[in-house]
């Protein structure tokens, strides 16, 4: 049992947390619906101490004072959202507690684990139960209670955690907005998933890579919330730079209180950070001014981002402006591009990888986009028109997005538009290598269609939940591979899935394959893959490229 850490145990500790929590970060999104259902609590929380963990590795620590300092500072300055200000002030007053100290033990811990809840209550104007707030205190209550009993850190952390859990399961008999979604409180979650990657560091677990081993049991239902239960339209959050370092922000607390809710302000002694909801955030901003110099805001609507979730579209953030300026400064330009050439292609995929591909191969234009993401109509429209050609073939790679491609058809003046019925990415890449710009229309779209005729796609994904598909029971964690959409097997393990994959008919006699792998794959993994295949195919040759797509672990074409 380990009795005490460091601070370069504490500064692992940390990256470890970090780690565990970008992990987990989907599942945790799809619990949040309070204090606003906007589905970001998980990014929000993993960005928020990803900037620690990044402090942390370019400032090594001896004590844990000063690591838990640099902690602390990077939260206050990295803090996304309401659940980032409350775990900046979390760990803001667990330093406070630890700022001399070179080790800690169980005790240690419980008091500084006791104040960083101090400071995060203090900070919230009006603390809600059924909160990550009362995750917290509760855990910190029976770290109290133990380390009365036995001193030794991870004991301590250990019995802090199972507490949580505790907590964290009531939470939806606490809070209202959580019932009706009938859900856990996904700060909460985050919370504890933080505190349990630093005990795995503490008892050498190695670090979390690759997909996520965990899925939340349940998922808010967004479209059972409506946005206009939300009173306050616009997440507001800004830093300031203080004048003086005793200026008193009582008054400020007050006036954002009257014009907001879920009002959080964290700070230190040179900057403070404030989380609010607001209808008026100019003036939000505008008075912040009285207190310092304003160094950094960012604005959200959470009404259309409630609205998008429901709809299952994807919710703008402020992380997507240079795409939005992007998108506005090509609005400046002609609506429909004059034509240049006489073939243009527009393809659709999701990963950058996978869009590069297609950008290498001579697409025009590559639109974000596939299972579980479709671009509209209206997506693909701006794209046909931005591309400088007679004709446009389209491919949607994605039989949900094939009809609404064909809807620009006679949507589209000025240029042709032609949809080749591409269903995968696969089928996409061999359809764009055979165009032939100096061959006529009819004779690119014969050899098109042949082309992606001939091509045996297989995706590699996980079951988020039991189910049926063709006939088969499946469970819940099983690697499913689907062929051509037909579920071709499953498997707990995901490389004999794969080794069978390779072993058969269509695959194993193949001349080329190509396998392209996910955003959630490591590099290491997908080269141990690349050989099963060799051994499996030595009469192909294979190609192994990044495709970053998300959903499917890997993306296989046999020709």
């Amino acid at each position: 049992m380990i009795e005490f850490i460091d601070g370069a145990s504490f500064s692992r500790m940390m990256i470890h947390a970090a780690a565990s929590i970008n992990l987990h970060k989907q599942p945790i999104n799809e619990l949040n619906v309070f204090p606003v259902p906007d589905g970001d609590t998980g990014t929000n929380m993993s960005l928020t101490i990803s900037a620690a963990a990044t402090e942390l590795r370019k400032k090594p620590a001896t004590t844990v004072g000063q690591a838990a300092a640099t902690t602390a500072s990077a939260l206050l300055r990295g803090a996304r959202g309401n659940s980032g200000v409350i775990l900046s002030l979390l760990f803001r007053g667990f330093s406070k507690a630890v700022k001399d100290k070179d080790t800690i033990d169980g005790r240690d811990l419980a008091i500084a684990l006791d104040y960083g809840v101090a400071a995060a209550y203090k900070a919230v104007m009006k603390p809600t139960e059924g909160t990550i707030l009362t995750v917290s205190r509760l855990a910190a209550r029976r770290a109290a209670e133990v380390a009365r009993e036995n001193s030794a850190i991870e004991h301590v952390l250990e019995e802090t955690i199972k507490e949580g859990h505790v907590a964290l399961a009531d939470t939806v008999n606490q809070n209202p907005v959580l019932k009706k979604a009938g859900v856990v409180d996904a700060g909460g979650k985050g919370f504890l998933v933080i505190l349990q990657g630093m005990l795995d560091e503490l008892r050498g677990e190695p670090m979390p890579e690759g997909a996520p081993v965990e899925e939340v049991k349940e998922k808010a239902d967004f479209a059972a919330m409506s946005a206009e239960e939300i009173t306050f339209a616009f997440d507001t959050v800004f830093i300031v730079r203080k004048l003086k370092e005793d200026v008193a922000l009582e008054p400020f607390r007050a006036y954002l209180n009257s014009i907001g809710d879920s009002l959080v302000i964290g700070e230190d002694d040179e900057a403070f950070k404030v989380h609010v909801h607001t209808n008026t955030p100019g003036d939000a901003l505008n008075e912040a001014q009285k207190y310092g110099v304003l160094e950094l805001a960012k604005i959200e609507n959470m009404r259309t981002q409630a609205e998008d979730l429901a709809a299952g579209k994807h919710v703008q953030s402020t992380d997507d402006l240079e795409a939005v300026e992007a998108e506005l400064e090509n609005g400046c330009a002609p609506k429909v591009a004059a034509p240049e050439k006489k073939y243009g292609v527009v393809a659709v995929a999701a990963g950058e990888g996978l869009a590069s591909v297609f950008r290498d191969l001579g697409a025009d234009g590559v639109i974000s986009g596939g299972q579980t993401m479709n671009p509209s109509t209206d997506d693909i429209m701006k794209v046909i028109d931005a591309t400088p050609a007679e004709i446009v073939f389209v491919l949607p790679n994605n039989s949900n997005i094939i009809m609404a491609a064909q809807q620009c058809i006679p949507l589209c003046e000025g240029k042709k538009v032609v949809v080749l019925p591409t269903k995968t990415v696969p089928q996409g890449i061999s359809a764009l290598l055979v165009l032939d710009p100096e061959a006529d229309e009819e004779a690119n779209i014969a050899a098109m269609t042949e082309a992606l005729g001939s091509v045996r796609t297989s995706e590699i994904t996980y079951a988020a939940r039991d189910s049926d598909f063709d006939g088969f029971a499946i469970k819940r964690g099983d690697y499913l591979a689907l062929t051509e959409h037909q579920l071709f097997g499953t498997d707990q393990d995901i490389d004999a899935l794969l080794r069978r994959l390779a072993e058969s008919d269509g695959v194993h006699d193949a001349s080329f394959i190509t396998i392209f792998y996910g955003e959630d794959v490591q590099e290491a993994d997908a080269q141990k893959v690349l050989e099963v295949f060799q051994s499996s195919c030595p009469g192909a040759e294979i190609t192994l490229l990044s495709g970053g797509q998300p959903v499917y672990y890997y993306l296989i074409s046999a020709e």
